[in-house]
């Protein structure tokens, strides 16, 4: 018994180590958007204008992270809700560009989104691996580690772009990724959604009771 006490980690703890990573990973994401959404605009890529996004989309959710972390159930998953509801927007945002590009048939600078993709996949490479251990936590620790997930995945595709864009001459490969981060970013806000909603349901019969008890 006392063995498992001690090995036990106590919330706290967990919280400030969580909060730390938090803000590694927000001054990552956002000294990324800044290289990207300029390096996105430079060289006329749909997909690194999206991933640029995405990156201050990040921000976003990291700081409501930081926000409520130590509050109660029910508000965390109020914030996973909102932050659900951000990524999806997202997802709608890189749809109305990808018409915008397709219907105008741009050509992005390869070289520029490689070079540019490559700095972000180990920008997300890293941010990915700090929140590994938050992957299984409550709504909102999860959806701070699907969002790195996404970007990682967006990252080797803008990549995957990159090549197609240089060897077909056309922009369409940049098209496709955009296409493909989107679909992600809508995916991943609805399994954000779904798993506050879960919490909130479940938090319902816990006020209840504590109600009960305390008349």
């Amino acid at each position: 018994m006392s063995v498992h006490c001690c090995s036990a980690e106590r919330p706290e703890r967990t919280d400030i180590r969580y909060r730390r990573v938090l803000w590694a990973a927000l001054a990552i994401n956002g000294i990324m958007f800044l290289v990207e959404i300029v390096a996105g605009l430079m060289a006329g890529s749909v997909s690194l204008q999206a991933d640029a996004l995405d990156f201050l989309g990040d921000v976003a959710n990291y700081g409501i992270s930081l926000f409520v972390i130590g509050m109660a159930l029910r508000y965390r998953a109020k914030a996973a809700l909102l932050k659900g509801a951000t990524m999806g927007l997202f997802g709608l945002w890189v749809i109305s560009a990808i018409i915008w590009h397709a219907v105008y048939g741009t050509l992005p600078r390869a070289a520029t989104m490689g070079k540019v993709g490559f700095m972000a996949l180990v920008a997300n490479g890293v941010v990915f691996a700090l929140l590994w251990t938050s992957r299984k936590g409550d709504s909102n620790m999860r959806s701070a580690w699907l969002c790195s997930r996404n970007d990682v995945i967006g990252n080797l595709a803008v990549l995957l772009a990159a090549v197609g864009v240089f060897g077909t001459g056309t922009g369409w490969p940049d098209v496709v990724v955009a296409a493909i981060m989107a679909g992600l970013g809508l995916q991943s806000a609805v399994q954000v959604m779904r798993h506050a909603l879960e919490e909130l349901r479940l938090e319902k019969p816990r006020e209840q009771i504590l109600s009960e008890v305390r008349h």
